[in-house]
């Protein structure tokens, strides 16, 4: 059975109003449970950068967006073009929004539908996954240089190596790359897999679908000891997925196992880690009010939820949570809000959450799934799937 689209847009979770109560980071004890009220954000100035048409500059941006130091961002797009099999696109000056330009359209030999949101190095080329096509269909590592050529670093073949990767890659100064795949692999739950500069991929870690995860939807991230840190959607003892880590002689250890409830359930985004190894990041279902929850995991591996999201401030958090120099963490859910279409937030080091902006569903877009980015001047910007001028997404930003 191949990849499909819709195999990885997962359900949006039904929520209840409820009353949330105030609390402070500072001193934790042993609670597990921490919730705060939603409050209102200081005046945001929102602009509509870009609204998505379809064939000629593609269609359905479901990733985040990676920044260059001239203040141009890029992103891809879920379908579009010739092909409909999606786009890699920039966005000049992105702070006034100037224009959108198409670096390349896929065809699906070279890959399609991508979903991971793109790194960049230093010489300014592009790497990302496509979850679909490759030379087996199975999906594709794929590099666009300076000048719009693609390369396929990489096509899986839907066996060993795995296939269907929808994640962000990790690069180290050698030029390997790192990154998952949703299923494939020994037991066909997932793979981590390195990536060398001669296109020979290696695979670090295969999951087993039980207690040790399956899904590993959400990308990696590394600490100073070159350990991997990342979530799986599912598996774990009871279903609702894992956080895990993975050192560098391939062991994994289960920091956290979802129990759903009030624990939260389904993560599906990379982790945020601060200086003290703490790890940070969404779940996209369950929590008491079963909308999804904000969590910390302590290297002890203790959780702590810090927020419990409700319809009101926000449901179905997509992972990708950045953080800024004070600590705070913003991110967004691609559902609930005032209008039910999504939210842009904030929360801050004592637990407080604010609303930066609820879409509407119109001109705004609707249902952001890739997280934000922040620049210098702590302007935000994101994508939303749908909405926007022609109801096939837009790139916003998000002033202070």
């Amino acid at each position: 059975m191949k990849v499909t689209r819709t195999a990885f847009r997962i359900a949006q979770a039904l929520a209840k109003e409820i009353t949330m109560k105030s609390f402070s980071l500072t001193g934790f004890r042993t609670v597990t449970l921490l919730v705060a009220w939603a409050i209102a954000a200081p005046a945001q100035t929102f602009t509509t950068l870009h609204s998505f048409g379809g064939i000629g500059d593609g269609a359905a941006p479901y990733t985040g967006l990676v920044g260059d130091h001239a203040g141009n961002v890029y992103g891809t797009t879920l379908g579009g073009g010739p092909d409909s099999a999606g786009a890699v696109f920039k966005i000049t000056n992105a702070t006034t929004g100037n224009s959108e330009t198409v670096l390349h359209f896929f065809t699906f030999a070279d890959g399609g539908d991508p979903q991971s949101t793109l790194i960049r190095d230093k010489e300014g080329n592009l790497y990302g996954t496509a979850l679909l096509g490759g030379a087996y269909s199975y999906g594709s590592v794929f590099k666009l240089d300076t000048a719009g050529k693609i390369t396929v670093l990489y096509s899986f073949t839907g066996g060993a190596d795995g296939w269907g990767p929808i994640a962000r890659l990790l690069r180290d100064p050698e030029g390997t790359l790192y990154g998952t795949t949703l299923q494939g692999g020994t037991f066909n739950a997932g793979v981590v897999f390195k990536l060398d500069v001669t296109g020979k991929e290696t695979v670090l870690y295969n999951f087993a679908g039980g207690a040790d995860g399956r899904w590993p939807a959400g990308g990696l991230i590394r600490d100073e000891e070159n350990n991997f840190y990342g979530v799986t959607e599912y598996g774990g003892t009871f279903d609702f997925g894992i956080v895990f880590k993975l050192d560098t002689a391939g062991n994994e250890t289960v920091l956290h196992t979802f129990a759903g409830g009030e624990d939260g359930g389904y993560p599906n985004g990379p982790l945020v880690r601060d200086a003290a190894g703490n790890l940070y990041g969404t779940t996209h279902e369950e929590g008491t009010f079963r909308a999804g929850v904000i969590f910390k995991i302590d290297p002890s591996g203790q959780e702590t939820i810090l927020h419990t999201f409700d319809r009101s401030d926000g449901l179905a958090g997509s992972g990708n949570l950045i953080a800024d120099e004070e600590g705070n963490l913003y991110g967004v859910t691609n559902g609930g809000g005032s209008y039910g279409y999504g939210v842009a937030f904030r929360l801050d080091p004592s637990g407080n959450l604010s609303l930066l902006h609820s879409f509407n569903g119109g001109t705004d877009g609707s249902f952001p799934w890739g997280g934000l980015i922040r620049d210098n001047a702590g302007n935000l910007y994101g994508t939303t799937s749908s909405g926007g001028a022609f109801d096939l997404g837009t790139a916003f930003k998000l002033t202070p």
